[in-house]
Order: C-alpha cells, then sequence, then structure tokens
C-alpha cells in the first residue's frame, strides 16, 4: 500500500507511504486521496493532516519512473485531470487541511501542500514549483493556489524561478504558515488551533470555499492544467525528462 490513512484525537492524516522513491504520487496514491475526501465526508474530523513516511521528502511530484510514457496532451491530460480534481476536493474540504512538510516537497508535491490551508515545514525541508525545469508548468493547480495564498508577486516569482527554496525563505514569503523544529512544535499547533471550536473553524473554512467559488477557481484550475497538458506534449518537455533520468542514474 502506497499510503495509510487515520484517525486519532479528531484528525484524520494522510501519509504518503513511499520512502523508497521520495513519495513520488502514482495512481495508488490518487486513489488513497480520494479515498481521503470520502473519509472526511463520512467521519467528520476536526482536522486533517496530509504528510509522509520518513523526514527526507514529502512529495517529490509525479513518479517520472510511471508517468514517462505519457507523451501527447491527450494521454497526460487525464492523469494531470484525475489529480486536479481530487486536490481541488481537497482543498475545499469542510475543514482545515494541514500539510506537515516533513522534507523535501518539490514540483506536484509543492502544489499538494500549497493546496492546504496550512503548511507546517521542517526546518531542514526545501520546497519549489520545479516544474518550468521540465519545461511545463504545474499542472495540478498549485500555480492556481499559490496565486491566491501569498501576494502575486511571491507567487509569480516563487513559480517562474523553478528552484527550491529553504524553510526561512518560505517563511518570509509567506508560504509557510509556521517552521517546526520537532514533533512538539507541530503539537502546539494543534493544541492552539483546539481551543477554538470545530464549529468555528468550520465556519470560516466556509467562507473561504464561498469566495473561492465566487472566484471560478475550479475553472481558473481546470486552465491551468490545460496549459500544462498543451506543453506536456512538446518535445522540450520530453528531452528535459530524459536529461532529468539519465542524470539520476
Amino acid at each position: 500500500m502506497s499510503y495509510k490513512i487515520d484517525l486519532s484525537g479528531g484528525i484524520l492524516t494522510f501519509t504518503i507511504d513511499r520512502p523508497h522513491i521520495r513519495n513520488a504520487i502514482n495512481d495508488e496514491v490518487i486513489q488513497g486521496l480520494e479515498e481521503l475526501v470520502a473519509q472526511v465526508h463520512n467521519h467528520d474530523p476536526q482536522f486533517v493532516i496530509i504528510t509522509a513516511s520518513g523526514e527526507q521528502a514529502f512529495c517529490s511530484g509525479g513518479d517520472l519512473s510511471v508517468y514517462q510514457h505519457l507523451r501527447t496532451r491527450n494521454e497526460a491530460y487525464p492523469m494531470l485531470k484525475k489529480m486536479g480534481d481530487v486536490l481541488y476536493r481537497i482543498k475545499t474540504l469542510p475543514v482545515p487541511v494541514v500539510a506537515l512538510v516533513n522534507g523535501m516537497a518539490v514540483g506536484g508535491g509543492c502544489e499538494i501542500a500549497t493546496a492546504c490551508d496550512y503548511r507546517l515545514v521542517r526546518s531542514h525541508a526545501k520546497c519549489g514549483f520545479i516544474q518550468g525545469t521540465l519545461a511545463i508548468t504545474s499542472g495540478w493547480g498549485g500555480g492556481t493556489y499559490a496565486m491566491e495564498t501569498i501576494p502575486h508577486a511571491e507567487a509569480l516569482k516563487m513559480l517562474s524561478e523553478a528552484r527550491v527554496y529553504t524553510a526561512q525563505e518560505l517563511l518570509e514569503n509567506g508560504w509557510a504558515t509556521k517552521v517546526v523544529e520537532s514533533e512538539a512544535g507541530v503539537e502546539a499547533f494543534f493544541q492552539s488551533m483546539k481551543k477554538i471550536r470545530p464549529e468555528v473553524h468550520r465556519a470560516y473554512k466556509e467562507i473561504a470555499i464561498r469566495k473561492w467559488q465566487s472566484s471560478h477557481l475550479k475553472d481558473r484550475v481546470n486552465e491551468e492544467i490545460r496549459l500544462c497538458a498543451e506543453l506536456w506534449e512538446a518535445d522540450a518537455h520530453h528531452d528535459a525528462v530524459e536529461r532529468f533520468l539519465n542524470k539520476k542514474k
């Protein structure tokens, strides 16, 4: 199993469990995220956590060993759309969603964390939208969510630079909610949050969801996915992927 889901103390935790491949996303993880959404609606938790196994990586994005065979726009689009749709459902869950970024979060991993309401970032973690180095854009909605999360200039810079940021840089540009040195920092965050009744958190999340709906967030995400699919089939992208995979070898 490529993921774990656990409910404890009112917190539903989803853990990507592929540490041997830097917690990269495959079809099974996508299915697990769909299951997470269903369990939120079935079990009514106070909070959701998305994290990953180990301390090296939160998520390195899509598993290129799985998805490199997708060559054309029509081949890439279904995968991008499936993950983009489930990430939107996570974004609009009725309870606060917290990314516990336990290590590197790059590419699609950075998109997953950006879709969450809060990002607790371990001090050793480095994160970034590195899709540009592969001649594509973010394709799961992360670029759109970045524009919703941090000031425009900071979001555009973070997306366009296509580099990894340190935890301190992420705190300074507003992407990181808090930099945590240990599990005690995570516990302190949730202790503070739990002082406020769950229905209050839900009410404020409902306000945010109404704002996103009125600004056609889903339509904007869909357009982002379409643009990524167009770039995906270009030779520049496939050449960049081949260079990346050869470098890893």
